[in-house]
């Protein structure tokens, strides 16, 4: 069997249709119509008031802090259980960070820790300029308690949706909560424009702010004018036509990404070493990863030892996040823990976790052979041979 990689893309036949739609009519510049349909389907399925087609996420976020007038030494929280895309725009900008622990129910942003850190916050005057909130492997964090507190001390909400389009809260999807929301259209995503992202606002004109930001910030006049510094930060029209028709086959894609979570589960069902990433009542993930917890204190093994053990098996497998608040590069970043005194709960998942195949184009076999050989390196000694699958 070929080798079964983590989150391939799958490509549903009709990207190159409207691809060849941009060539045809020499659209191959930045913008044209691939992207104004493009950001108008991401509309329509979110119910976001607006949309701002960008060249990633991590794009969407810089925007989105720029909008709400973050700056140097300014405050920023954000998730610590994350990818550090989530948290780089903030140093671009030469804000400072404070890292927020995850809760064990969603592995999300912890209201009990955002709310000891705003509360700190408030009594040293210097309340954060935005909170951004991750919804991790598809998996919505608890909005309900996050924008009450945020809601409290008047704090505007950026939710990192990078990894959860099409996921829901109580319905509502996800990204459409806070102030600004962002996706994420990177190759190993749910869907994929090869490389790009989106800004989603509640505000229509904080979209048109974002979209001059976005074009290098040029002034209405007949020469280039620039009162105030841009980026090129735009999607281009042929990547656009990728997102087009991938946005027409998303709820296939979905729907193969969480009946890939729901066969490891009962597969895995009596294997007292491994817990499913828990689901949230009244939300739905997208699952965009399916993701393990191993109790390695009944098992000799770690993640990087299964990991390593599966990749013999030609099965590419990854440890959870690192922890930003452990990262060398935020060294002595302020941090709150789910639970003050006790070991962070961001800390025992990167400790534990691991994520394994989960793209929508994983046949039933190669679903199988990952299953068996999760089963087949848990009976193995730590230094021991894996036996043929």
């Amino acid at each position: 069997m070929d080798k079964i990689y983590l989150s391939t893309p799958h490509m549903s036949g009709k990207e190159q249709d409207y691809i060849q739609e941009a060539f045809d009519t020499n659209w191959i510049a930045p913008l044209g119509p691939n992207v104004t349909e493009f950001e108008q389907k991401i509309k329509q399925y979110t119910g976001a008031s607006a949309v701002c087609a960008t060249s990633s996420g991590t794009a969407a976020i810089h925007l989105a802090l720029r909008l709400l007038e973050v700056g140097q030494s300014d405050m920023v929280f954000c998730s610590s259980f994350t990818f550090i895309a989530s948290a780089n725009p903030i140093k671009y900008l030469g804000a400072d960070v404070t890292f927020i622990d995850s809760e064990p129910e969603t592995w999300n942003m912890s209201p009990q820790a955002l709310e000891r850190a705003l509360a700190d916050a408030k009594k040293e005057h210097r309340l954060p300029k935005a909170v951004i909130i991750v919804h991790l492997y598809g998996q919505s964090a608890k909005m309900d308690e996050l924008v009450t507190i945020c809601e409290s001390y008047g704090v505007p909400i950026i939710e990192d949706a990078a990894e959860s389009l099409g996921s829901t809260y109580k319905g509502q999807q996800s990204g459409t909560f806070g102030d600004f929301g962002i996706y994420s259209f990177n190759g190993n995503k749910i869907i994929t424009t090869s490389g790009g992202g989106a800004l989603v606002a509640k505000d229509p004109k904080m979209i048109e702010k974002a979209v001059f930001l976005a074009t290098q910030a040029k002034e209405k006049a007949l020469h280039y004018e620039h009162e105030q510094i841009g980026y090129n930060y735009r999607m281009s029209n042929i990547l656009a036509g990728i997102g087009r028709a991938q946005m027409e086959v998303l709820d296939e894609r979905i729907a193969a990404r969480q009946n890939n979570f729901r066969f490891y589960a009962d597969q895995w069902k009596h294997i007292q070493e491994v817990e499913m990433m828990p689901e949230l009542p009244n939300s739905v993930s997208n699952h965009w990863l399916s993701t393990i917890t191993l109790d390695i204190d009944k098992k000799d093994m770690t993640p990087y030892d299964v990991m390593s053990k599966m990749q013999e098996l030609g099965i590419e497998t990854r440890v959870l996040w690192k922890p930003l608040h452990s990262q060398p590069v935020f060294a002595a970043t302020p941090f709150y823990e789910h639970v003050q005194g006790e070991e962070a709960v961001c800390e025992q998942l990167f400790r534990k976790g691991l994520c394994l195949p989960s793209g929508s184009n994983l046949t039933e076999a190669e679903l199988e052979y990952v299953s068996k050989a999760l089963e087949t390196v848990l009976k193995t000694n730590k230094g021991g041979v894996v036996s043929a699958i």
